[in-house]
């Protein structure tokens, strides 16, 4: 008798799968894929790039969205479209570092408190408690406005008081597992406990980091738009979202597109991330897979 493994349907079937049962979730992976994109080669698709790098040219000066100018100018002349575009690759990188610092961060401490436990779990817990006992906000203007302003100044500020959010996740998940038997089976084989916490502990809580990382990339786009906005993050000539909201404010009356189009920059990118998070919690959410599982019943 003869066995036969079991085949793999093709990646693109499979993808197409994953797509057919979640469209929204695809449609927001393609769309932040573009997003990307946009500020990879936004020298090529800015079609003025040195208005995005500091060029001024005031003799065209608050043009209105035009065929040559389609999101207009602003009042040094500069195309707004092209620091759109450029913009892009401002707020996706201080995004992004600041979530994965901030991951390393809680990571490490959360398995320190959960694992260990005692009074290392009593007192890292309760320096957790203090940041989160103060509006994350509120503790990076403190931190920005100690800071040299810029976008580095922003990125350590926002990172410095993001990371007890995946503190808490990691311990609690640390406690759900720490009584199971492979656990204990680890321990009792005489494992590392470095291994137990990589390979066996950290695993658990996959899910509940992608989860959170993922929606978080929007707050962070959004707490760093504010903090250019208040003059600590990004300064000029840097086309960051946020200073250009800021710049156009005392204009937006007589000249809105200096203002909307960045702030609609904003607001679709932010919530593409939402739409991030939702569609992978409710893909990898074990009572969702469970309801929508064989044949669609519950």
């Amino acid at each position: 008798m003869t066995t036969t493994s079991p085949t793999h349907p093709p990646l693109p079937t499979r993808v197409l799968a994953e797509a057919r049962r979640s469209p929204v979730l695809a449609v927001t992976i393609v769309l932040l894929i573009l997003v990307a994109l946009v500020g990879v080669f936004a020298p090529w698709i800015a079609p003025y790039p040195e208005d995005a790098l500091g060029n001024t040219a005031p003799d065209r000066s608050y043009i209105p969205p035009s065929s040559d100018h389609w999101f207009g100018t602003d009042h040094l002349g500069r195309d707004v479209f092209s620091r759109v575009v450029y913009g892009t690759r401002f707020g996706l990188v201080v995004s992004v570092a600041v979530v994965c610092i901030s991951l390393v961060i809680g990571i490490v401490i959360g398995l320190l408190a959960g694992y260990i436990g005692g009074w290392w779990d009593e007192g890292l817990m309760r320096v957790t408690d203090v940041f989160l006992a103060v509006p994350g906000l509120l503790l990076a203007l403190a931190l920005a406005s100690a800071l040299n302003p810029g976008l580095i100044g922003a990125t350590i500020a926002l990172s410095v008081t993001w990371w007890p959010w995946y503190t808490r996740i990691i311990r609690g998940e640390v406690l759900s597992v720490m009584g199971r038997k492979h656990i204990e089976a680890c321990r009792a084989l005489g494992l590392s406990h470095t291994r137990v916490l990589l390979r066996h502990v950290l695993p658990n809580a996959r899910t509940s980091l992608m989860v959170q990382a993922s929606t978080d990339f929007g707050s962070v786009l959004l707490a760093v738009a504010a903090l250019s906005f208040l003059g600590l993050g990004a300064q000029s000539p840097t086309p960051d979202w946020g200073l250009m909201v800021e710049q156009a404010r005392t204009h937006f009356s007589t000249h809105w597109w200096m203002g909307t189009f960045p702030g609609l920059a904003i607001l679709f990118v932010a919530a593409l991330f939402y739409l991030l998070g939702d569609g992978l919690r409710d893909r990898l959410d074990p009572k969702h897979t469970t309801s929508t599982g064989s044949g669609g019943t519950t």
